[in-house]
């Protein structure tokens, strides 16, 4: 009997994907937070996993034209701008303690998602081991 990684992993690689992407906009937003006019930016997480589940779970489309599109995800799909609670007056929206709350909280959810998934393959190594 074959092992599908896809039915015992689920959406958690994908999950993992999208926790990486959302520490790299805010470690970016860090990086800029001197810089005049820059817009703090994040990723709706829940938007992009949903898709991301959506397009795992659905049919391929056929095309019938060149032109049409894959229907895949773009890298921007679902990143938007941070509304900021007091904008600085050189334009600048990144707020620095917002951000590093929300990259703390982001590398938390991301380590959750890697033990579990730890979790998941050390369970099917026992399965493949007889344990």
């Amino acid at each position: 009997m074959a092992i599908s990684f896809d039915n015992a992993l689920g959406i958690h690689p994908q999950a993992m994907g999208v926790r990486v992407q959302r520490a790299e906009i805010i470690a970016n937003n860090l990086a800029n937070s001197d810089t005049p006019g820059f817009k703090a930016r994040d990723i709706d997480f829940k938007a992009v996993l949903n898709a991301e589940s959506d397009r795992l779970s659905s049919v391929g489309l056929d095309k019938t034209d060149d032109k049409h599109l894959d229907g895949l995800l773009s890298p921007d799909q679902g990143l938007k701008f941070r509304n900021p609670h007091q904008p600085a007056i050189d334009g600048n929206t990144v707020e620095t303690q917002v951000e590093n709350s929300e990259y703390m909280q982001n590398a938390m959810q991301y380590q959750a998602t890697f033990q579990f998934l730890n979790s998941k393959f050390k369970g099917l190594t026992g399965a493949i081991k007889g344990e």
